[in-house]
């Protein structure tokens, strides 16, 4: 018998976490009840509903997508704007993107059902690194990579000033563009192209190819596949390592 906020979970509604807030707002009925109690167990015969919608654990799914410029990640828009789901098999059209690129950007979404699993690869606590190329107008100095491995204060869409921290690796410089290799730790919304602007660069391009121990590679544009399941334990094993790592850190001080 799961606990109700994992079945929550497993039916690709959210996080564990997230389940844990839906039941203590009382949007949570098991049967004709609605239930509180955060351990709660779930019985076979029991059917368990979010904002009185009937839900079912699935089958966690995992799949990797080579996102072309001109969609956005989220399933609709308001301003009617082409968005993943467009492209995607309507087979996948229940997955969420782990994270997300802008419309421009291009490049490796994971796409899945498993709310905990996109929790940990975005929680900003966890810091998982996601790798990209870009391609931006001018030719990037080493003093300016130092200054934006030791941060750059960027502001968020809210207006809240945040400082936004990144390595780099120059790959190919030339007088009228710069190839650069960018990791990123935090998850700030087009992080990349407002520290570059800050810099005095306008982004040409902008591709991810790596997120965690998932990258691009055998992806054409627009192409999605199934990843395997040795891989999915790969990259929760690589997680777990994380939050060990990151958990030893905070005990030491």
């Amino acid at each position: 018998m799961p606990r109700l906020n994992k079945y929550i979970a497993s039916a690709g509604i959210c996080s564990r976490r997230k389940a844990d807030e839906l039941i203590l707002e009382g949007r949570v009925r098991v049967n004709d009840k609605v239930v509180k109690e955060l351990g709660f167990y779930v019985r076979e015969k029991d059917r368990v509903y979010v904002d009185n919608k009937l839900i079912k654990p699935q089958d966690l799914k995992y799949y990797k997508f080579y996102k072309p410029a001109g969609y956005i990640t989220t399933s609709d828009d308001e301003k009617g704007r082409k968005t993943i789901y467009d492209i995607l098999p309507e087979e996948l059209h229940g997955l969420k993107p782990v994270g997300r690129l802008d419309r421009e950007s291009t490049g490796l979404l994971i796409l899945t059902n498993d709310g905990d699993f996109i929790n940990e690869m975005t929680h900003p606590s966890i810091k998982v690194p996601k790798v990209y190329v870009v391609t931006i107008n001018g030719k990037f100095t080493k003093s300016q990579a130092e200054e934006m491995l030791n941060g750059i204060e960027i502001e968020t869409d809210s207006g809240e000033k945040k400082t936004a921290y990144a390595e780099t690796l120059p790959t190919d410089i030339k007088n009228n563009s710069s190839v650069i290799q960018v990791v990123l730790y935090q998850g700030m919304n087009r992080q990349i192209r407002k520290m570059f602007a800050k810099l005095g660069f306008e982004v040409e391009s902008l591709k991810r190819i790596q997120h965690a121990t998932v990258t691009i590679e055998g992806l054409k544009r627009g192409q999605v596949k199934q990843i395997k399941p040795k891989q999915v334990k790969e990259l929760k094993a690589y997680i777990s390592k994380i939050k060990r790592e990151y958990a030893e850190n905070s005990d030491n001080g």
